[in-house]
C-alpha cells in the first residue's frame, strides 16, 4: 500500500501559511494526479477560508517509474509557471504559502466544476468559459520569448524516443514504426526555425480548467508551462476539446501542427504504458488513453482500421 503525504505535514503547512489560529478539520485527497498529491483541506478558525488546496510533490506522491518524463514537476517549476502566468494576465489559483524544503504549496480553492464537467451540466456556462479561454490563449500567444532552442528539433527527438518505447510495448506501433519515423522526419525537414515562441501550458485539457462564479477560466496543473510553438498547444487542445474546439481555433502553421500532432499521439501511447509499469490506480483510464492514441497514430500513416 502506497503511503501518501502525512496529514501532520499538511496541518503544519496550514499553521505556517495561515497562522496558528487556523486549524485543519478535514483532509480529502483528490483523484487525478500522477506526479503530485492534491488535497482539499477543510479549515476552522477566525478569518480562515472554508477550504484550501494543498499540493505535495513528495516522492511518494509520484506514480511514475524512475524513467524520466519530458515534463518537469515540483514546487520550483510550479512557482515559476505561476509567476509567468500572472505576468501574462492569466488566472491561476492564488498561492497562499509555499514550503520549499518540503515541496509543498497551499493555494486558493476554486469552488465549482471543471470546464469538462460544465460541458454536460451547463452548456451556456461552458460557452461563456470557452470565450474566456480563447482570450486567455491570446494572452499566452502574445507572451513571447526569444528562441533559445529549436522547438521542432525537440519535438522530433522526443517523438522518436516515444516511438522507440511504444514500439517495444505494442506490436501494432512496431509494425508501423518505419512509416511513423518517416512521417516525423518528413514534417521536420519541411520546417524553418522560428525566432520567438509563445507561452504554452502543455496539457491544457478541459479537466485542467476550473471556473470562477462568473465562468472565468482558472488554469491548474501548470508545471509543464514553457515557451514553444502555439501549434504544440493546439495539437493538445484539438485532441482534448474535440467538438468544443472551434471557438479556440487560431491560424496556425499546418506542418508544425501535423508534427506536434504525431508527436502528441506517440507521447500518449508511450507515457500511459510506462505509467502502468508502476502502481497507478486508475489503470483502465491509462489503457484507454494509450489505445485511443495508438489508433490515431496509426491512422495518420494509413495503418488505421
Amino acid at each position: 500500500m502506497r503511503a501518501f503525504t502525512d496529514p501532520s505535514e499538511l496541518r503544519r503547512l496550514v499553521r505556517d501559511g495561515l497562522g496558528p489560529g487556523c486549524r485543519v478539520t478535514g483532509v480529502e485527497r483528490l483523484r487525478g494526479g500522477s506526479k503530485k498529491g492534491v488535497y482539499r483541506l477543510a479549515l476552522a478558525g477566525a478569518g480562515a477560508p472554508p477550504t484550501v488546496i494543498a499540493y505535495s510533490w513528495a516522492p511518494q506522491e509520484n506514480y511514475w517509474p524512475s524513467v524520466p518524463t519530458p515534463h518537469p514537476s515540483g514546487l520550483a517549476p510550479f512557482l515559476s509557471a505561476h509567476h509567468t502566468l500572472q505576468a501574462a494576465g492569466v488566472r491561476t489559483p492564488h498561492v497562499l504559502h509555499a514550503s520549499e524544503p518540503d515541496d509543498l504549496a497551499l493555494v486558493e480553492d476554486i469552488p465549482g466544476d471543471t470546464l469538462e464537467t460544465t460541458f454536460t451540466t451547463d452548456p451556456a456556462r461552458a460557452a461563456k468559459a470557452l470565450s474566456g479561454l480563447a482570450v486567455v490563449l491570446d494572452h499566452m500567444a502574445a507572451h513571447t520569448s526569444p528562441a533559445n532552442h529549436t522547438s521542432e528539433d525537440l519535438a522530433l527527438s522526443q517523438a522518436l524516443n516515444d516511438l522507440t518505447e511504444a514500439s517495444a510495448r505494442d506490436p501494432r506501433i512496431d509494425a508501423a514504426a518505419p512509416a511513423l519515423a518517416n512521417r516525423l522526419h518528413e514534417l521536420h525537414a519541411a520546417l524553418t526555425p522560428r525566432t520567438t515562441y509563445s507561452l504554452v501550458h502543455g496539457e491544457l485539457g478541459p479537466d485542467h480548467i476550473l471556473l470562477t462564479r462568473d465562468a472565468h477560466p482558472v488554469l491548474i496543473d501548470i508545471e509543464s508551462l514553457t515557451h514553444s510553438d502555439p501549434e504544440q498547444e493546439h495539437a493538445y487542445l484539438r485532441l482534448r476539446f474535440g467538438r468544443h474546439y472551434a471557438p479556440l481555433s487560431r491560424p496556425l502553421n499546418p506542418t508544425r501542427l501535423s508534427l506536434h500532432t504525431v508527436a502528441l499521439h506517440l507521447s500518449l501511447v508511450a507515457g500511459p504504458l510506462r505509467l502502468l509499469d508502476g502502481d497507478f490506480p486508475h489503470r483502465d483510464v491509462m489503457r484507454g488513453i494509450a489505445e485511443h492514441n495508438t489508433r490515431e497514430a496509426l491512422r495518420l500513416v494509413g495503418r488505421g482500421s
